[in-house]
């Protein structure tokens, strides 16, 4: 198979979350894809506020519920 042709989701889908299961994660509690962790950076301009792109991860890992303990993948600006 030819990696190159392949989207940046499929290789998430075929390769990263198959192995993040064989390292013994569970996909419906410990295993959140494409998450944004923050809101994005606040600009102030004299009397203009606003707020930048949310930054996303491919994958987040969670220990328990609301404890994320790894972030997986490139972390790019939400649209």
């Amino acid at each position: 198979m030819d990696k190159r042709i392949l989207t940046e989701r499929d290789i998430c889908t075929k390769f990263i979350l198959p192995a993040v299961k064989r390292a013994g994660w569970d996909e419906m509690v410990q295993v959140r894809e494409e998450v944004c962790f923050t809101k994005g950076r606040v600009v102030v301009r004299g009397k203009l506020v606003t707020q930048g792109k949310a930054k996303k991860a491919d994958f987040v890992l969670y220990y328990k519920p609301n404890i994320p303990i790894t972030l997986i993948g490139e972390l790019e600006a939400a649209e």
